[in-house]
């Protein structure tokens, strides 16, 4: 293959993966104002309908725009050369590999995220506020931001060094290494993520003791689970949106609640919500998606080993140089159309690990406040009611909700 070729073929993915995007997207808005199906009719009343209809045309509205802004910016870079004005900027700073791959892909995502930031800043501030969600100050939303620049620059740049030394050092078989790597790095990050990241962005604390915390201690028993850690996040520091998650595993596995939760739901609803969470741990879909995510990740490197040592990929993003960070950078758009189907692969077995979570609650606890939250919570949210079945096969990690509460009814 050479570089022309494979220039034709990044330009072709890139392309085709706007068209498909854009597609999909405008599939799902033209159901934007379809009647609400009879098992949601009290989700919402008319004037609240119009409202999430509203939301939802202006998202939709927005992506367009910035789908848009990307594609023109990484067609830009590559027809006018800006990567090999990058790749030059880094050469020019130091003979250094590791450095010059780090000075790089740190230019790139920089400008990357400045170029981006008004769209940030728009979603947030104009159109989250506009419709009652946004909580965050211009003061929190800065420092997000120099958080997120710092973590990237210690973690990844931490990462990328080690496995450019790894390629370095065992040329092809690198992708062995990196992959050990990166598997230590997915178990830390799913045990200690939420006692080490989360609280950089956010405020977590023990819940309270009172006839919530009795009532999930007492559901946790009568199941057999576990349960030491129960934090409540400060979520309502940046959003009205509610969520909860679980995490970790063995000793250091914890439920998180946000305030925002606690505050929209009733006592039954939140610990229906939790054993729905419990059901994931029990179903072991969290070990499911542990080791898939492991193994998607050794396989996209091996094939990352293949063409890192083709000077064609690195040439074909217009560099001068054949250079490890420019061919992954080729890589990465050359990949992508398998990472769609994996994607689509994990979006399935994800929306069927829903409905055996929802079995789960609805066998152990109950169905109904398990129905009414979901509810609440999709009317707080304002989210859609009528997805297109194209835009949930391509993209929905969890089912519609209207599934999910014939599914729990059933």
């Amino acid at each position: 293959m050479d570089k022309t070729f494979i220039f034709f073929c990044i330009l072709f993915i890139l392309i085709g993966e706007f068209i498909l995007a854009t597609v999909m997207n405008y599939l799902n808005a033209k159901h934007f104002k379809d009647p609400i199906p009879n098992d949601l009719n009290d989700v919402y009343n008319v004037e609240e309908y119009e409202k999430s209809q509203a939301y939802k045309l202006r998202n939709y509205k927005f992506g367009i725009i910035t789908s848009i802004f990307s594609l023109a910016l990484i067609l830009s870079f590559l027809f006018f050369g800006g990567f090999a004005w990058v790749d030059e900027v880094a050469l020019n700073f130091t003979s250094n590999t590791i450095i010059q791959a780090l000075i790089f892909f740190g230019i790139i995502m920089l400008g990357s995220d400045i170029l981006n930031t008004p769209f940030s800043y728009y979603q947030t501030f104009v159109i989250e506020e506009k419709f009652g969600f946004n909580k965050t100050t211009h003061k929190t939303f800065l420092i997000d931001k120099l958080k997120q620049w710092a973590m990237t620059i210690i973690i990844g740049g931490g990462i990328l060094s080690l496995v450019i030394w790894f390629f370095q050092w065992a040329s092809t078989n690198f992708w062995l290494y990196t992959w050990g790597l990166i598997t230590i790095f997915i178990l830390f990050m799913n045990l200690f993520y939420s006692k080490l990241i989360v609280p950089l962005f956010n405020k977590q604390e023990p819940l309270e003791e009172g006839s919530l915390k009795e009532k999930i201690e007492q559901y946790a028993t009568n199941v057999g689970f576990d349960l030491q850690h129960i934090f409540v996040i400060n979520g309502s520091k940046r959003s009205t949106k509610a969520n909860a998650y679980f995490s970790g595993f063995g000793k250091e596995k914890r439920v998180t609640l946000y305030d925002t939760l606690i505050n929209d739901l009733e006592e039954e609803e939140i610990v229906a919500v939790l054993a729905h969470e419990i059901g994931h741990y029990k179903r072991k879909h969290i070990i499911f998606n542990l080791a898939a995510s492991i193994l998607l990740t050794g396989f996209m490197l091996f094939l990352l080993s293949l063409f890192i040592n083709n000077p064609e990929v690195s040439l074909a993003m217009g560099v001068d140089r054949p250079s490890f960070h420019a061919a992954l950078i080729g890589f990465g758009i050359l990949y992508s159309p398998i990472s769609e189907i994996t994607g689509l692969l994990m979006n399935y077995f994800s929306r069927k690990f829903e409905y055996q979570a929802d079995d789960y609650a609805k066998k152990t606890y109950a169905s109904n406040p398990l129905i009414s939250s979901l509810k609440k919570l999709s009317k707080n949210s304002l989210s859609n009611l009528t997805p297109h079945p194209a835009y949930v096969f391509m993209h929905y990690s969890h089912p519609p909700l209207i599934d999910r509460v014939r599914n729990l009814k059933a």
